[in-house]
């Protein structure tokens, strides 16, 4: 077993549970996903000796990769969290048991169209732009309503909720808030769609805080990525 390995998820959960406690909500509502980015598929094997069941990618040639290198792990969930091209939704679709950042309709109806077959289901979130640069993946807040919309519409998409990540110049806690105004807006459409995936390594108390239901957490599990040549 991978000792620091295992001590860094232990802390993160720890972490978490502390997290979870000050805001007065229960540990056991919030999901952590670990973001392998860049490591080989071997850790993802180590994480799931140690019970992780959720991790993430944000490109879909490493998701395929490593779901074809791990093979298949009776629970395990891949996320797909990054921004996701249009030609590429079958691919995503073969492999992920979520996709966190649909942010157009042409996306969710790709996702839509890219289902293996009658009757399966795609969980899906819409993600949504916390900054004031257009060109960041995401939807305006105003706009997230009028997208669940959409993504309800498409049968074999189940909307989710919402996604979002921080901007770096501006309070966590503050961009977060609006995040969850959106999450209100989504559930206007869809009652039931309460996940909101926020938080990251540096900032998921103050997602937690603000009632995320998942975090993807990277580097504090996972160390340093591997450099890349």
């Amino acid at each position: 077993m991978d000792t620091a390995l295992a001590e860094r998820l232990a802390a993160v959960d720890e972490g978490i549970a502390a997290s979870a406690r000050a805001a007065g909500r229960d540990p056991g509502g919030i999901t952590r996903i670990v973001v392998t980015k860049f490591h080989p598929a071997r850790l993802v094997t180590d994480l799931y000796d140690l019970g992780v069941r959720d991790v993430g990618e944000n490109r879909q040639q490493e998701l395929s990769a490593k779901a074809t290198e791990v093979g298949a792990l009776p629970g395990l969930k891949w996320h797909f969290i990054g921004q996701a091209q249009t030609n590429k939704a079958r691919a995503i679709r073969a492999v992920a048991s979520a996709v966190h950042s649909v942010d157009r309709a042409r996306l969710a109806d790709s996702l839509d169209a890219a289902a293996p077959e009658e009757g399966d289901l795609l969980d899906v979130l819409v993600q949504v732009n916390l900054t004031d640069d257009t060109g960041r993946g995401g939807v305006a807040p105003g706009e997230a309503e009028s997208l669940a919309a959409h993504v309800a519409g498409c049968p074999t998409l189940r909307l989710r909720g919402v996604m979002a990540v921080a901007p770096l110049d501006e309070q966590p806690a503050r961009a977060f808030e609006r995040l969850r105004g959106a999450a209100e807006a989504v559930r206007r459409v869809v009652p039931d769609a309460d996940w909101i995936s926020a938080g990251m390594t540096g900032d998921y108390p103050e997602a937690v805080a603000m009632g995320a239901t998942h975090l993807r957490i990277g580097s504090a599990i996972t160390g340093p990525r591997p450099v890349r040549g």
